[in-house]
C-alpha cells in the first residue's frame, strides 16, 4: 500500500474544471489533474432525478495532502455538494510514484 490516492471530482463547466486543476498543481496540492470531457452523471437531488454532463477531474495526490486538497477544491467548485472521493493507490510504477513524490515536493524557491 502506498501514501499515493487519486481524487475524483466533477465540475459543470470544463473553465471550472481547468480553472480547479490549474490551482492544484500550481499549488502542489496535486501533481497531476486529468480532465474527462462531458461524461453524463445522472443522481438523485432534491427529490429529482438529475441527468448532467459533467467533467469529472481525476486528481493524483498522497493522503498527507488530503486535507488540503479537499478544503481548496469545496471552497473554489460552484456545486452545493461537490463530489470529493479519494481512493488509495495499492501499488503502481517506482518511476511514477516517485515522479508524485517530487511533484508533491516544497516548491522549488525563487532566491
Amino acid at each position: 500500500m502506498t501514501n499515493k490516492i487519486v481524487v475524483l471530482s466533477t465540475c459543470a463547466s470544463q473553465r471550472e474544471a481547468t480553472a480547479i486543476a490549474r490551482t492544484l498543481v500550481e499549488e502542489r496540492l496535486a501533481a497531476c489533474v486529468s480532465i474527462v470531457k462531458q461524461v453524463r452523471s445522472v443522481y438523485r437531488w432534491k427529490d429529482a432525478i438529475e441527468d448532467a454532463e459533467e467533467f469529472l477531474l481525476v486528481i493524483k495526490s498522497n493522503r498527507e495532502k488530503f486535507r488540503q486538497l479537499k478544503s481548496r477544491l469545496e471552497g473554489m467548485h460552484s456545486y452545493e455538494v461537490p463530489e470529493v472521493v479519494a481512493l488509495p493507490v495499492v501499488d503502481g510504477s517506482e518511476a511514477y510514484l516517485s515522479w508524485l513524490d517530487r511533484e508533491l515536493g516544497a516548491a522549488p524557491s525563487t532566491e
